[in-house]
C-alpha cells in the first residue's frame, strides 16, 4: 500500500506537484499497552486497560454507545487526554505523555474546526505555516490535496460559503497536506445527512487506502464501522470488548452485547429453557447439540442469537405476530411480536414475493447452523 513522502521531503511528479510512494520506511503501527483514563472525580476509568495492536497503514475503527470510552482512546492517542496508567506506543516511540505536536498525528474533529476568516487553502495550509513550510511548497501540497478531495474550484472560497461536506472535505485535506504518520477521525460524518454520510464514508475509504496512511477512527455507527474499517474494535463502558474484521465480528461476535450491536437490523436475542437436544422457547423447541448445551454449565436457560436473515417462514417454529413487512424491492423485513409470553420484538429477512399479511401469526424456524448461543449468566458465546 502506497504512503505519502514524509514531511519536508517532497517527490515532486512531472506537473510539480507531491505524490504517494510506495515502501516508505516509517512504521506508523500505533499499541496501546493497558492504557487506563480516569477522570478527576470519576469512580471507574473512562478507558479501562486498553489493549490494542493497529498495523501499519490499517483503517482501524472504534466504535461503541456514547460513554463507552471510544473517544477517550482517541484523544489519548492524540495527547489531548491524559494517560493515568499504561502507555502509548506510535512505531516504536513511546508517546505516552508527549505533548500533541511531538507525536506526528493529524485529527479529523466532528465539527471541522476550520479557521472562518481564511480560505479553503489557507485553512489546508495552516499548520504547514506554522511548522515553516515554505510559501511555495504550501501551495504544492494544498493544491495535490485539493485535487485529491476535489477541492481544485473552492481554494479561495472562505467556509462559509461551503457546504457541510465540503467543509468537510476541507478538514480531511488540512490532515492529509501534513503527511502524518497517524490519521485521527473523531465521528467526522455525524453532522452531514444520510446520504451525504454514504457517499463521504466511501471518499474517506478510498481516500484512505490510495494513501496508505495508518487511521484511527471514531464512530458511535455500526454501518460505518462496518463498511470503512479493516478492522473494528467494539468497546463498552471502557472496555475493550472485541476487535476483528467486520465478517468476523458479524459472523462470531464474543459475546451478547457485541452480537447485538453489530448488524442492522440487530440479531434477535431470545432467551430460551434449556431442555434435551435443544432450546425451548413457548411450545418451540430449537434444536441444540448435547456436547453445546453442556456448556451452558448449572445455567437453566440460554440465549439465542438469530440473525434477521437466519429465520424462515415455516409450519413449525417461533410464532409471530406481524405487525409491519417492509418490502425493500429483492428482500424484505418482518417485524412482529413473538407470542411466547415475553411480548419479544422479532425482526426477518424474509422474500419479497413472499405474502405475508400485517396482522396475521406467522411461524419462524431458526436455521440450526446460524445460530448464536450465549451463557445467560456470563453472556459469553457457547459455540465456538
Amino acid at each position: 500500500m502506497g504512503a505519502l513522502p514524509r514531511l519536508g521531503v517532497p517527490l515532486l511528479g512531472s506537473s510539480g506537484t507531491f505524490l504517494p510512494v510506495k515502501g516508505s520506511t516509517v512504521m506508523a503501527t500505533v499499541s496501546f499497552k493497558a492504557a487506563t483514563r480516569i477522570y478527576p472525580g470519576g469512580d471507574k476509568p473512562a478507558v479501562d486497560k486498553l489493549n490494542l495492536e493497529i498495523e501499519d497503514g490499517e483503517f482501524m475503527v472504534l466504535v461503541g454507545p456514547s460513554g463507552c470510552g471510544k473517544s477517550t482512546s482517541l484523544r489519548m492517542l492524540a495527547g489531548l487526554e491524559e494517560v493515568n496508567e499504561g502507555s502509548i506506543y506510535i512505531g516504536d516511540r513511546d508517546v505516552t505523555h508527549r505533548p500533541p505536536k511531538e507525536r506526528d498525528i493529524a485529527m479529523v474533529f466532528q465539527n471541522y474546526a476550520l479557521y472562518p476568516h481564511m480560505s479553503v487553502a489557507d485553512n489546508m495550509g495552516f499548520a504547514l505555516k506554522m511548522q515553516g513550510v515554505s510559501k511555495e511548497d504550501r501551495a504544492k501540497r494544498v493544491l495535490e490535496a485539493a485535487k485529491l478531495l476535489g477541492l481544485e474550484e473552492y481554494l479561495d472560497r472562505k467556509p462559509k460559503a461551503l457546504s457541510g461536506g465540503q467543509r468537510q472535505r476541507v478538514a480531511m485535506g488540512r490532515a492529509i497536506v501534513r503527511n502524518p504518520q497517524v490519521f485521527l477521525m473523531d465521528e467526522p460524518l455525524s453532522n452531514l445527512d444520510a446520504k451525504l454520510r454514504v457517499q463521504t464514508r466511501t471518499q474517506i475509504a478510498e481516500l484512505q487506502q490510495r494513501l496508505g496512511v495508518t487511521t484511527v477512527y471514531v464512530t458511535h455507527d455500526q454501518i460505518e464501522a462496518m463498511t470503512m474499517g479493516d478492522r473494528v474494535a467494539v468497546l463498552k463502558d471502557g472496555l475493550l470488548q472485541q476487535v476483528d474484521t467486520p465478517l468476523n465480528l458479524y459472523d462470531n461476535p464474543k459475546n451478547k452485547f457485541v452480537a447485538g450491536f453489530i448488524g442492522s437490523p440487530a440479531m434477535n436475542l431470545i432467551e430460551a429453557d434449556i431442555t434435551d437436544g435443544g432450546a425451548k422457547v413457548g411450545d418451540y423447541t430449537i434444536p441444540i447439540a448435547r456436547d453445546v448445551l453442556a456448556k451452558a454449565g448449572s445455567d437453566k436457560t440460554l440465549t439465542v442469537g438469530v440473525r434477521p436473515e437466519a429465520f424462515k417462514v415455516a409450519d413449525e417454529g417461533l410464532p409471530v405476530k406481524v405487525a409491519v413487512v417492509e418490502e425493500l424491492g429483492a428482500d424484505a423485513y418482518l417485524y412482529g411480536t413473538a407470542e411466547h409470553g415475553e411480548n419479544q420484538q422479532i425482526v426477518a429477512r424474509i422474500d419479497a414475493r413472499q405474502v405475508v399479511e400485517k396482522g396475521s401469526t406467522v411461524r419462524l424456524a431458526a436455521l440450526p447452523d446460524k445460530l448464536h448461543l450465549f451463557s445467560t449468566s456470563t453472556e459469553e458465546r457457547l459455540t465456538v
